[in-house]
């Protein structure tokens, strides 16, 4: 059984560490989590989920694509180089004022936007597979 540590982990067990994760919550933020992971899987196939910082989920590709905390008001999804990624339907509403990452928090009962988070995600993937390709 893995731990919470951050450690390097086999294939599959990030992934376990995120459904037991999302089974804990038992709540409208499982709910969510597993909701908008099921969105980052749709919108990029190939994404890596890791567990990192003693327990957080993160999705990545090519580098961190964004990572999913849970507290008790809110599920926060901050996009490592959001600050460089366009959000022309407005998803991002937290971790404005940085010049790196942005962040979209989802409350109890809020609704995301499917195809612009799908949008957002590709988006995070293109600029972090572009950088590689220097």
């Amino acid at each position: 059984m893995a731990t919470l540590k951050d450690t390097k982990h086999a294939p599959g067990e990030a992934s376990a560490l995120i459904d037991g994760r999302i089974r804990e919550l038992a709540d409208w933020r499982g709910a969510t989590l597993a909701r908008v992971r099921e969105l980052i899987k749709q919108a990029d196939p190939d994404v890596i989920e890791e567990w990192k910082w003693r327990g957080v989920p993160v999705w990545s590709h090519a580098g961190i694509i964004c990572t999913g905390e849970s507290y008790k008001a809110a599920v926060k999804l901050t996009f490592a180089k959001g600050a460089s990624l366009p959000d022309p339907c407005g998803l991002f509403n937290a971790s404005l004022d940085g010049n790196t990452r942005r962040a979209i928090d989802l409350h109890d009962g809020d609704e995301i936007d499917t195809v612009a988070f799908i949008a957002l995600i590709r988006a995070a993937v293109a600029l972090n597979t572009a950088k590689r390709k220097r």
